[in-house]
């Protein structure tokens, strides 16, 4: 009975800190998602960035292509698998501010990437571990873990990692949050 009462305990310390619940579901669902990610990224193409790159997601956009898609009615970029790219407010055009835990739920995009027929700047930023991140109009670009499908925007107008997180849209302008009954922004 002890060992229940435990249990029990931990389980309330948990819950009872909104913050710590969400990034522990969100471990969770990148730990369970990350299994079929691997899987599904696997594709005939190949891109090299040369030296070694590792990313905790493979939804994550290594270096190439991009390319553009509707979401919620905005136009926006994706990674070549489809999945959305988001900006992050605290981030410079010269330096990411995502970084550590930050960078495991919303991987970088690996630079340099183009997208045909997109009119903006694409360019890249070296981040702190040394690694080159690929940028659009000044953005470095990220995908979010918990998007575990092309098409969808969980991150958009999340609050997290101490700022909110837009979907890039091709028009430079930040999408609009959604306000559907799914949810609108409470990704994980």
């Amino acid at each position: 009975m002890t060992t229940r009462r435990g249990n029990g305990d931990s389980a309330q310390r948990i819950t009872s800190n909104p913050s710590r619940f969400r990034v522990l579901l969100a471990l969770l669902a990148v730990v369970a998602a990350a299994p079929v990610l691997a899987a599904c990224s696997s594709s005939g193409t190949s891109s090299s960035t040369g030296g070694s790159t590792s990313t905790s997601s493979p939804a994550a956009a290594t270096a190439g292509s991009l390319k553009t898609a509707t979401i919620g009615g905005a136009t926006v970029l994706t990674n070549a698998n489809g999945f959305t790219l988001y900006s992050f407010a605290p981030d410079t055009p010269t330096k990411s501010n995502c970084n550590g835990a930050c960078a495991t739920f919303w991987p970088p995009v690996k630079g340099p990437a183009t997208a045909s027929g997109v009119k903006g700047t694409f360019g890249t930023i070296k981040r702190s571990d040394g690694s080159t991140q690929a940028t659009f109009d000044g953005h470095p670009l990220y995908t979010f873990a918990a998007d575990t499908a092309p098409g969808q925007a969980k991150g958009n107008g999340l609050n997290e990692q101490g700022g909110v997180w837009h979907e890039i849209t091709t028009s430079g302008t930040a999408a609009p949050v959604s306000t559907s009954s799914s949810g609108g922004g409470s990704g994980y």
